[in-house]
């Protein structure tokens, strides 16, 4: 039965495929892929898993007491059952063989079909049964979780081919999984939660596929293996497809592929508008070898190296100097002499680690993540770990042009404990005779406090950062990844223009080099608006350079500033579109020639 899922359009485009369901909210497991010769391991170590479970539910049962009740052993007995079920470990080794899921993968899988299969029974007392299951499912996953706890770090591609292009469908997606599935077969994302500037969407952006988050039943309604249409730009899923929609798809596919190939031609032409202003393009990267991505796309230096990835998804070790030393070296070489701008770790809110610090364990029961401790803050409580990715970020500087970016400052006092680091920093490793060059040291204007300070703040940096993506959250006070608020998620509201418009200009009044790395700065949409506002220099996904450099090669700047202040003035986001789409000679009516 072919229907369709309404949901946020947050990366555009058309994929088809099959679906595949992970992440449920049932149970949060890692899910990778494994190599064709780790097949037979793998059903072992699920058998295995299972095998621990039943010893341990009979161990129980043989110890019951003699008064103990007779509904505990008659449970005790269901369970045992539900193990020995080859509906439950037979299939999800069907999983294993077939598409190559992990075994806690293929396990939570096999549970999303039996649970759907129990929501369906008109008998009560079956349907309860359910409960049962997921209990039984728990007990194997901990007992995998037990014997092999290195499952997030295995192979994120597929070494099998012949197989239909697959969609990935979930509740939500943690940041970790999604760095997992970054390099991985899926060629677009569908969630219940999440909003324009969710993780989700942003790295389903960087990976240029298309996504609709804030399904609310997507995950509900698709079952595995459905085929499913994405339409990234109308924010639609079509489940099961008639051959005539599906072929109406496919044509949009084949036009999209044909409009990057085009755009793909600017890649050496510079970013430089009618009226002769050069733009620097920058690329927001978030694993070291994505540097290679950014030269290919035409990138002038990377603008945002986002280093929580590396601290994440590794089982509760962080990494140490070293590793993140060739991470850096790795990231600066690869970008053959351009400027790196690396981030230190902000992790916090959307972005969690795993319960690793004294600190985080302090503030386990945070009620608003996103305004507790996180970035500077998490960094300044945790000095021994900031200290080490400092050493590690001064050590890559001497392979290349290096600067330092501090995310989410809100306090002078910050900034000076951030200078004693870097001064305790540059001592030590000139006592050990390691060269420690001159870095320029940013802040990321994320916090409308800082915002408002920016003078303050602009005496003792180098360089400032607009953060978008925080900045209009925290100004609107919205959770951006809340899809019950998102439409409230307002990038052209007022206050926030006159915010960034206001950095921009006390930065370049102070002689101090801006950017945009947020999600405007990627968003052609936006273009106009941040020339206007004298921005020179865009940090965004390498995915979304070439058509916002062809939005750059047909402004001129001088006549989209005359019309800024009439922009800022206005009351209505939509009226300020059309203010900017009229005041360029290349303005919505060129783009659709």
């Amino acid at each position: 039965m072919s229907f369709q899922v309404f949901g946020i359009a947050v990366s555009k485009g058309v994929a088809i495929g099959r679906a595949v369901l992970v992440a449920s909210s049932r149970v949060d497991v890692a899910h990778y892929f494994i190599a064709a010769n780790d097949v037979d391991p793998e059903r072992r170590r699920l058998e295995a898993g299972r095998d621990a479970v039943v010893h341990e539910l009979e161990t129980l049962k043989n110890e019951l007491p003699d008064d103990a009740p007779h509904e505990l052993a008659a449970l005790l007995d269901v369970h045992l059952m539900l193990l020995q079920d080859d509906a439950l470990i037979g299939a999800a080794q069907q999983w294993i063989s077939e598409r190559h899921y992990n075994a806690e993968w293929a396990l939570s899988a096999q549970l999303e079909v039996l649970a759907r299969q129990f929501d369906e029974m008109e008998d009560d007392y079956l349907r309860e049964r359910k409960a049962d299951l997921e209990q039984v499912v728990e007990r194997i996953l901990s007992a995998l979780t037990d014997e092999n706890n290195a499952g997030a770090l295995g192979v994120a591609e597929r070494d099998f081919a012949g197989e239909d292009p697959l969609l990935l469908v979930s509740a939500d997606i943690s940041p970790a999984d999604m760095i997992q599935f970054k390099r991985s077969v899926f060629q677009g994302f569908i969630t219940d939660i999440g909003g324009k500037t969710s993780h989700t969407a942003i790295v389903a952006r960087s990976m240029d596929i298309p996504a609709v988050v804030g399904t609310r039943e997507a995950s509900r309604l698709i079952q595995q293996d459905d085929w499913v249409v994405i339409d990234g730009d109308a924010g639609v899923v079509i489940v099961n497809p008639s051959p005539i929609i599906l072929e109406e798809y496919r044509f949009r596919q084949r036009q999209a592929e044909l409009e990057r190939a085009r755009l793909a031609r600017l890649r050496h032409t510079p970013a430089i508008t009618l009226d002769s202003v050069r733009i620097d393009l920058h690329a927001n990267i978030e694993l070291p070898d994505d540097a290679s991505t950014a030269l290919a796309a035409g990138a002038t230096g990377v603008g945002l190296f986002r280093t929580e990835f590396l601290f994440m998804n590794r089982g509760g070790r962080l990494p140490d100097e070293e590793e993140q030393f060739r991470a850096y070296k790795t990231a600066v070489e690869g970008m053959q002499g351009l400027p790196v701008t690396i981030r230190t770790v902000d992790v916090g809110a959307d972005k969690p680690l795993e319960r690793l610090t004294l600190a985080e364990l302090r503030h386990e029961h945070t009620l608003n993540p996103a305004m507790g401790l996180r970035a500077i803050r998490w960094s300044l409580a945790e000095p021994h770990m900031f200290r080490q990715q400092l050493r590690a970020i001064f050590r890559a500087s001497a392979f290349g042009k290096v600067r330092v970016l501090i995310p989410m400052v809100a306090h002078l006092s910050e900034v000076r404990q951030i200078q004693e680091a870097i001064r305790s920093v540059r001592q030590q490793l000139a006592d050990e005779g390691i060269l420690a060059t001159n870095i320029e040291l940013g802040v990321m204007i994320e916090v409308p406090a800082a915002a408002l300070m920016l003078p303050l703040l602009l005496r003792q940096v180098d360089f400032v950062s607009i953060g978008t993506n925080d900045l209009i959250q925290y100004t609107l006070a919205i959770d951006r990844a809340d899809e019950a608020v998102a439409h409230l998620y307002d990038p052209w509201h007022p206050a926030v223009l006159q915010l960034i418009a206001q950095v921009i200009s006390q930065a370049r009044a102070a002689g101090k080099s801006v950017s945009v790395c947020g999600e405007m700065a990627g968003d052609t949409a936006f273009t106009e608006l941040l020339l206007a506002m004298g921005l020179t220099q865009f940090s965004m996904h390498p995915s979304q350079i070439p058509s916002v450099k062809q939005r750059i090669l047909r402004a001129d700047t001088a006549r989209l500033a005359e019309v800024l202040p009439q922009v800022l003035q206005s009351d209505s986001p939509q009226e300020a579109a059309g203010c900017l789409a009229h005041a360029s000679a290349f303005g919505a009516i060129g783009e659709r020639a």
